[in-house]
């Protein structure tokens, strides 16, 4: 059964994995690691899908065994995922998972895109862990979910549960019985119990998933008649009025209700801002709650953002939000429009918070927590409005903010005071009609001088403004602003991209400059600079001001994504694999541009990124995989198709360029950009490819097809017969390192035979020494062919699938090859089993004329016959592994 879990046809490999699974199935066998060795090995490796859903169902299951149940939640095949929380129901206990397990299998099967997976995955939630495994009750099994770490993984439980009527509210039940009143006096409670995280994410999803349903079938019963509207009229009333039990009563109780939560610490933060997403749903109504609601918004936003411990300021969350965290700021923000519905209350109540806390920072003497509290409210203020002319009239208008807290925060000598208030600029800069001179300096001077964290934000917000207002609007009052002022800062006036452009050059992944943004994904000042010109570029069309910088920031990013330093910031790696993914399909002038960098990087940097032509380098697995990575993208954007429906036109530039642009008329006539250097990018592949066509392990064949497919892609110019005859010589040096690679073989005579068309005098040859001093040019300064021409040549095959012939020497180069005959291929018979392989190519050597040059024939004589059988290919492979290469003649090259 072990062997035929090797069989090539999958039916006999499911029929194994289910009889093992029998074998299996008894305990102390010891057998059952071999099994399980042999399971894991399939379910990794084994590309049918039916294969991998029988070992999913049939393993036996354990603690070894429950991660591949759980990573196969994600299989590509859906039979697959399904099996997988079939098993995960059945056979794996719902507590011996752990918690990270639990919230990655929930929120895959919740969110997968089939609905029959979804519906497994509902099954095993509703019917295992919370009727059997939990009694019932939702509250125990969010407790098992970790809500505060998993909260999105927590609303979707809940969410699903509600949907599935697995939840229902009892009599009493609800946010009232955590406040009693006494009765004495007015606003006066006593908490009866605090709520835990589990509690608070259940009664805030349940009221929002209530108030939502209420709301539709509200909405049904106005825009519908008869029967039909009576009965989502009864729905939306049951639905408000068990609303109305679950909310506080009142608005006093609830403003108590949060209020003893946020008195209680940070530890209970989580449970405080479900409250204030509560809120939402309080009746707003009557103006004595909205007076209540404000003045308790006001507090909340004045609460202070971090404390003292032991005489130092210990700022709580990023320093750049209100409160201390994106998701507060969110929650204060939606309560606050629920109280203030217009945007002009809402701006004079939040201005009233930024001047009071604003107050020390611009009479002096404040400290670094009331510049951080203060900043936070003010971009808090500066997120959540339109325009600043709504600040017109309130109590701190857009000039104070500017030049009494934000100019002097920029200049603060305290690194995260600095990085808000440059934050709060960019900000300011785009609620602004025109952006203000003051503050683009101030951005340009942290930019060339700031620290490296204020630099970051800096490039942030130069970016945003670039794609708001636009380069030239920015550019232009950057150059009166140094022409009246000097240069006292060191700004030299460069237009803002050419200025982000060159911190392109300087790269800063050490770990202490490594940050982390809002998604909590490290990032560095190149990866933010590399994301903000993806953005440009990818969207060229409208901010046309990158386009004459696009060559040379296209270059810097090729450097970039090859530089090994850049390994330890992955989200820089993948924003620019997808961006070289995405860009070529843009424009045919695109195109045309990558083609150009992509041949510069490689002729300035080539032995560092691939090694040189003799296969020399230090490290010559970083070589195969830097020319492999280099190799794809640059095939990928040779043959790249353009978006459906765009087609070129002429466009000429300043400069006097012509480009190809947009047409809307021929979309499927698009011409292939002609690049200057193509000649030279085919002499370095080839000379690269040279130094390898020795090597037989899968990694080298994989490298040299790749780096040959590029080779056959690019296109000569006829007055380049110098380059021509090069590549006629170094070709027929590698085509033994192809043996067994058809495909490659089948393009590398294709490509053969363009050289051909393309040689004017194809009677004359390149000596050596001409070769050699074309690759010195090049930085080759030493070319090693592959060893196999003192070695005695391998004969040709005797199956008849191939007929080889024998090139004319030099001393009859004016005579063609002759053709001969193709002999039928002989039937298919069972080969004889050797006895030694040593022995085999023994005797086919002494049958072979040590003096014979054996060549592959041309496209025309049909490489691949379809008569072959699979015995020509195995006989074929195995010569091809033992060692005996075949030589290549190069007479009359």
């Amino acid at each position: 059964m072990l062997k035929r879990m090797q069989d090539k046809i999958p039916a006999i490999r499911v029929y194994s994995v289910r009889a093992l699974g029998r074998f299996a199935s008894a305990e102390d066998d010891p057998d059952n690691d071999t099994i399980l060795c042999a399971y894991r090995k399939a379910l990794e490796s084994d590309q049918n899908a039916e294969v991998r859903r029988n070992i999913v169902a049939f393993i036996p299951p354990s603690n070894s065994t429950m991660h591949d149940i759980v990573r196969h939640t994600a299989d590509v095949n859906e039979a697959v995922r399904k099996m997988a929380f079939v098993i995960l129901s059945k056979k794996f206990p719902f507590q011996s998972l752990s918690i990270k397990q639990r919230a990655c299998i929930l929120q895959r099967g919740l969110h997968d895109r089939r609905e029959t997976v979804q519906a497994e995955c509902l099954k095993m939630l509703k019917d295992v862990w919370l009727n059997k495994c939990c009694q019932g009750d939702a509250l125990v099994l969010l407790k098992y979910l970790d809500v505060e770490t998993n909260e999105t993984v927590g609303e979707s439980v809940m969410l699903a549960l509600l949907k599935a009527d697995a939840i229902t509210v009892q009599d009493g039940q609800g946010l009232q019985r955590f406040v009693s009143s006494t009765g004495r006096t007015e606003g006066q409670f006593e908490q009866a119990h605090q709520l835990e995280a589990e509690e608070a994410l259940y009664w805030r999803v349940f009221t929002s998933y209530l108030h939502s349903e209420a709301q539709a079938k509200g909405h049904d019963a106005a825009t519908t008649g008869g029967a039909e509207a009576t009965m989502n009229a009864a729905v939306a009333t049951e639905k408000n009025e068990l609303l109305d039990r679950v909310l506080p009563s009142s608005m006093v109780e609830y403003v108590e209700l949060v209020k003893a939560h946020l008195g209680e610490g940070p530890h209970l933060h989580f449970v405080a801002r479900q409250l204030l997403l509560i809120g939402k749903h309080m009746d707003f109504s009557d103006a004595a709650n909205r007076k209540t609601a404000g003045t308790f918004l006001h507090e909340l936003m004045c609460f202070p953002e971090g404390h003292l411990e032991e005489e130092n300021d210990v700022i709580i969350g990023d320093g750049l939000s209100l409160g201390g965290e994106k998701q507060w700021a969110t929650a204060v923000a939606e309560l606050a429009w629920k109280v203030h519905e217009t945007p002009r209350e809402f701006a004079m109540m939040v201005s009233n918070v930024v001047a009071d806390l604003s107050k020390p920072c611009r009479e002096g003497g404040a400290s670094v927590m009331q510049w951080i509290n203060s900043l936070a409210a003010a971009g808090f203020l500066l997120e959540n409005i339109e325009s600043l002319q709504l600040l017109t009239g309130c109590a701190i208008e857009g000039h104070e903010l500017l030049g009494g807290l934000l100019l002097p925060a920029a200049k603060h000598i305290h690194t995260e005071v600095q990085r808000a208030a440059i934050r709060c600029l960019g900000l300011f800069c785009i609620k602004e009609v025109k952006p203000s001179l003051q503050a683009l300096k101030q951005l340009r001077v942290i930019l060339l001088n700031g620290v490296l964290l204020s630099q970051k934000m800096a490039s942030k917000a130069l970016f945003d403004l670039c794609m708001w207002h636009g380069a030239p609007l920015l550019d232009r009052g950057i150059s009166l602003c140094v022409t009246d002022e000097g240069d006292p800062d060191g700004d030299s006036g460069l237009p803002a991209l050419e200025l982000l452009a060159q911190k392109l050059d300087v790269i800063d992944t050490e770990k202490q400059h490594l940050t982390e943004n809002e998604d909590g994904e490290e990032e560095t000042l190149q990866g933010i600079l590399a994301e903000g010109f993806a953005k440009l570029l990818l969207q060229s069309k409208t901010f046309s001001d990158i386009i004459p910088l696009q060559e040379p920031i296209f270059t810097k990013l090729v450097r970039l994504y090859f530089n090994e330093e850049t390994r330890n910031t992955p989200r820089l790696r993948q924003c620019l694999a997808v961006f070289f993914e995405t860009y070529p399909s843009v424009s045919l002038q695109h195109k045309g541009c990558i083609m150009k960098s992509f041949v510069h990087v490689i002729r300035s940097e080539w032995p560092g990124i691939c090694g040189n032509g003799n296969g020399t380098h230090s490290n010559a697995a970083m070589r195969r995989r830097h020319a492999t990575k280099l190799s794809k993208f640059l095939l990928q954007m040779l043959h790249q198709p353009l978006f459906e429906g765009v087609a070129p036109s002429r466009q000429t530039f300043e400069n006097g360029e012509v480009a190809e642009e947009a047409d809307s008329h021929s979309p499927k006539e698009l011409p292939k950009p002609v690049l200057e250097f193509d000649e030279e990018l085919a002499l370095r592949i080839a000379a690269e490819v040279s130094g390898f066509s020795t090597q037989r392990s899968a990694a080298a064949k994989s490298y040299v097809a790749m780096l040959l497919k590029i080779l056959c892609s690019l296109e000569f110019r006829e007055s380049e017969q110098e380059v021509i005859k090069c590549l006629q010589k170094l070709l027929a040096n590698i085509k033994d390192a192809l043996v067994g690679d058809r495909q490659t073989i089948k393009d590398i005579e294709s490509f053969e035979a363009r050289l051909v068309r393309v040689d004017k005098t194809p009677q004359a040859t390149i000596a050596d020494t001409d070769l050699d001093r074309i690759l010195r040019n090049l930085g080759i300064d030493e070319l090693k062919f592959c060893e196999n021409e003192a070695k005695t040549p391998a004969p040709p095959s005797t199956k008849g699938r191939r007929r080889r012939v024998r090139k004319a020497s030099s001393s009859d180069s004016d005579s063609s090859v002759s053709p001969v005959a193709r002999t039928p291929a002989p039937p298919t018979t069972v080969r004889a089993q050797r006895s030694s392989k040593t022995a085999a190519m023994g005797k086919i050597r002494s049958d072979l004329a040590p003096s014979k040059k054996i060549i592959y024939p041309s496209s025309e004589e049909g490489l691949d016959s379809d008569a072959s059988s699979k015995n020509d290919t195995d006989s074929e492979d195995n010569f091809s592994e033992s060692g005996s290469d075949i030589e290549v003649g190069t007479a009359g090259a």
